[in-house]
């Protein structure tokens, strides 16, 4: 959707560049492009013609200021509505009752609930310094009973034992009875789901969320199953009082189309988005941030927050403090300088919160193949002894041999990573040591603006 939409639009922005000022024609020409982009991108059509209607209202009452033409003014129109139809602001979990807070989580098998509920108890743990228990009441496979254990763990939450020979209601009350014994703040509940939606699915967890009482009953969607996503948020919003939306997968292609049909079907606000299979891959979601990144924007704020939550400044300052001590820059350096990018997820995770036009220049770059290229430079650093990385100067024809066969590849390839350092190396030298953290400090002072 994101891709389809953004240059759809800016290409009208183009023919449109002479044009003084907005007319019915012009605003017709728009909306069609729009209306085609979202039903490309499985939003349903009730919601597409609400969305249609509404910015075709906005936009003929719509002024443009002198440094806009046409164009760029129904962008802006566009860009406020669709935040609009995905919910205003943000909408944080509610915590506010006597401990233990339950959350039911909801939503049909493959959704990525049991990832959520242990991503979602991370969240909790970091942002809101929680004491957090999980169970999992899907007693129909014993598999995602063990998924939430290990997945738990990593979270650094607590899990209660859970059995298939268990009835879910039995399981619930007593995972209830243990969180409020041993004073734990929230209750994850992670439920069962179905490939399909059925009266017996819908029926259980009528039961649990009677016999629990949540403060936050959390619908789980794939934001990549299109139009089915619209038809599972109908039956679970008549099955249970929802109060929030989780859209997993938000990484993949679609980008929004289950974005903007849920929220405007279940009139439940989305709460969190799931951008990467890591633990730490949820982030809260911002609806005008979303939008941004929909119509090819990008998201420049998440990009700093990510900078500022992964970057590990006191290894950023030790390095500035090294080069401008006159140390040269070693391998040991530029692998921690890797990781760091690994940490903020990726080449591909970087792109994407970056502006389309951006991205556009950097032409059809295989995200894939530079990832692994990334993982292949490590491996070959890890190949090397303590000494050599520190004095790379000492890699002759037998060291590189050795250090290739280690690692699995060619000499060329240790050759072409030995280049990348020394460019890199060049670099550093030109900053003098201070530009590094004068970057970091920057993009600190970014979000202190754009707040």
């Amino acid at each position: 959707m994101a891709s389809t939409l953004s240059d759809r639009l800016s290409r009208l922005v183009k023919t449109m560049r002479g044009q003084a000022r907005i007319t019915e024609a012009n605003v017709g020409d728009m909306l069609r492009e729009v209306r085609m982009a979202l039903l490309e991108a499985d939003v349903a059509l009730p919601v597409v013609r609400d969305f249609i209607a509404r910015v075709k209202d906005k936009a003929l009452g719509t002024e443009v200021v002198g440094s806009l033409n046409p164009g760029q003014a129904l962008v802006g129109v566009v860009h406020k509505e669709l935040g609009r139809t995905m919910g205003e602001g943000i909408s944080d979990i509610n915590l506010a009752t006597q401990p233990p807070a339950v959350i039911l989580m909801a939503g049909l098998q493959g959704a990525g609930k049991t990832t959520t509920t242990a991503k979602l108890a991370k969240h909790l743990i970091d942002k809101r310094r929680k004491k957090v228990l999980t169970v999992s009441g899907d007693v129909y496979r014993p598999a995602a009973i063990e998924q939430l254990k290990m997945v738990t763990r990593q979270a650094g939450a607590e899990w209660f034992p859970s059995a298939p020979d268990q009835k879910p209601h039995d399981i619930a009350l007593a995972a209830l009875d243990h969180a409020k014994r041993h004073y734990f703040d929230v209750l994850l509940v992670d439920t069962a789901g179905r490939l399909a939606i059925d009266e017996a699915l819908m029926a259980e967890i009528r039961d649990l969320h009677a016999v629990l009482k949540p403060v936050e009953t959390l619908f789980v969607v794939d934001a990549m199953q299109g139009q089915d996503a619209v038809n599972t948020a109908k039956a679970f919003k008549e099955a249970l009082p929802l109060t929030g939306i989780v859209l997993t997968k938000l990484d993949g292609d679609s980008r929004g189309g289950a974005a903007l049909s849920v929220r405007a079907i279940t009139g439940a606000p989305i709460k969190f988005a799931g951008v990467s299979e890591k633990i730490d891959g949820l982030e809260v979601f911002d609806a005008e941030r979303h939008a941004g990144r929909v119509l090819g924007m990008g998201d420049i704020v998440a990009l700093v927050e990510q900078v500022q939550g992964s970057v590990d400044l006191g290894a950023a300052q030790k390095l500035a403090d090294k080069v401008k001590a006159g140390d040269s820059f070693d391998l040991n350096d530029f692998l921690l300088q890797l990781s760091q990018m690994k940490k903020m997820g990726g080449l591909s995770g970087l792109m994407d919160k970056l502006p389309s036009q951006l991205t556009a220049k950097a032409g059809n770059v295989d995200m894939d193949k530079a990832e692994r290229d990334v993982r292949r430079m490590e491996g070959i650093i890890l190949s090397m002894t303590p000494l050599e990385r520190r004095k790379p100067e000492l890699l002759k024809a037998s060291r590189k041999r050795r250090i290739a066969a280690g690692a699995g590849v060619q000499v060329q390839e240790v050759n072409r990573l030995l280049n990348q350092f020394e460019q890199m190396q060049g670099m550093m030298k030109k900053m003098k040591g201070g530009g590094l953290m004068k970057m970091m400090k920057r993009m600190g002072g970014m979000k202190g603006l754009m707040g």
